[in-house]
């Protein structure tokens, strides 16, 4: 897309100010400036782009820093990429010899990224996915928010009841041990104060967790997914893999999107030793969503537990066994999200609902040949990894 516009439109955005420099396909510079992120500030860049009509806007970190000024232009119509920081750093130290930045040279990078890289993400306006997304990053702060309070309390309840600390204190919990103590000291009056009014938020941090748990419940479904037929995967989990995915057309294949979710491993064979390494890279709300799911399955009776031991008994760590089950889960991801992007058809739909879904997960395959971190299978394997046939909560039976 990028190379059929005339202008690219390299931006650097930052929370008060947006650095742009606008080359043409053959990376000559046409021009560039500095702008505020007020109003006015918007408009004035808006003024000074419009000489180059058939333009193309790329955003660096257009799901981070970037996201405010790519919606507003995707608002205004305008046609907007993502630029990954890591690609204009590339860019930055092999044509400069350094790896120094400035804001210029860093919209530069981010204009030359965009005129010699095919397949970058085109950002397309989406009111119910950026709904979504902010539901899930409110959800994420409230769980925080969540850790913190009951870190809180339990240090105040250590205090007051010495030797009582118990695990994955709820709040009905700490009120209960909250009421056998009566402290008549002034420093034991206020901390107990101070415990009643961490539970008191403690309550209205669940009952918010509560509410939003429901809404993307109902925002899953109502944008057409199965997602959280994949057992590990909630509501919460869900609605991340749709806001961080976006359009699943945008990966060639699972490999491609196994490496953007951080489960496909590293090549680092030497000599005669073959072995491969855990990635850092990648999407690590992505990852954590998957690693969620891998424990889930773990601790249940599933197809998934299933494969986890096969894997121990094959003599991997128990470490290396959950990165081959992350692996395998980002392919049962990937290949649900497909199926739900494709219209159904009404004549090939199975029992289970959708086209396409078994009750076969795909970390149960026969038994591959595969290296330390479980390497990418040849062909196609089973599409979905689904929920016990009898509810949520209940144990799939164990796979002989």
């Amino acid at each position: 897309m990028s190379k059929q516009k005339s202008a690219i439109i390299g931006v650097d955005p930052h929370k008060m100010s947006v650095t742009i420099e606008v080359v043409d396909t053959h990376e000559r510079l046409l021009g560039g400036g500095r702008f505020d992120t007020t109003n006015a500030g918007y408009a004035a860049m808006r003024r000074y782009v419009r000489q180059w009509p058939d333009r193309l806007w790329a955003v660096e970190g257009a799901n981070g820093a970037g996201r405010p000024l790519a919606q507003r232009l995707l608002a205004a119509g305008e046609h907007v990429v993502d630029v990954p920081a890591k690609l204009a750093a590339r860019v930055r130290l092999f044509d400069t010899g350094h790896n120094r930045k400035t804001d210029a040279l860093d919209a530069h990078s981010i204009a030359v990224v965009a005129v010699r890289t095919d397949g970058l993400r085109v950002l397309v306006e989406d009111g119910e996915l950026e709904a979504l997304r902010m539901l899930t990053d409110r959800r994420d702060e409230l769980a925080h928010q969540r850790v913190q309070t009951v870190n809180r309390v339990q240090r105040l309840l250590s205090e007051l009841l010495p030797g009582q600390r118990k695990r994955d204190l709820s709040a009905a919990q700490a009120k209960a041990m909250l009421a056998t103590v009566r402290p008549r000291d002034i420093a034991g009056k206020t901390r107990r104060r101070m415990a009643a009014e961490e539970i008191a938020d403690l309550v209205a941090v669940d009952a918010k967790l509560k509410r939003i748990k429901a809404e993307l419940k109902a925002a899953v479904l109502e944008h057409g997914s199965h997602l959280m037929d994949i057992y590990g995967i909630g509501p919460a989990g869900a609605a991340r893999v749709l806001a961080d995915v976006g359009d699943v057309a945008r990966f060639a294949d699972r490999n491609r999107f196994a490496s953007w979710t951080g489960t496909a491993p590293i090549d680092a064979s030497s000599g005669e030793q073959t072995r491969h390494r855990l990635s850092r890279a990648g999407n690590r709300r992505m990852n954590h969503v998957l690693h969620v799911a891998a424990i889930v399955q773990i601790r249940h009776d599933t197809e998934g537990r299933t494969y986890y031991r096969r894997k121990l008994a094959a003599g991997k760590t128990p470490l290396e066994a959950l990165r081959c089950l992350k692996r395998r889960l980002s392919d049962v991801v990937y290949r649900q999200l497909v199926a739900d992007a494709q219209p159904a058809q009404p004549d090939e739909a199975d029992p289970g609902g959708h086209c396409g879904a078994t009750l076969q997960s795909s970390a149960a395959d026969s038994h591959p040949l595969i290296d330390t971190s479980d390497q990418p299978l040849p062909g196609p394997a089973q599409p979905t990894l689904r929920r016990p046939p009898l509810g949520r909560k209940t144990l799939a039976p164990a796979t002989p």
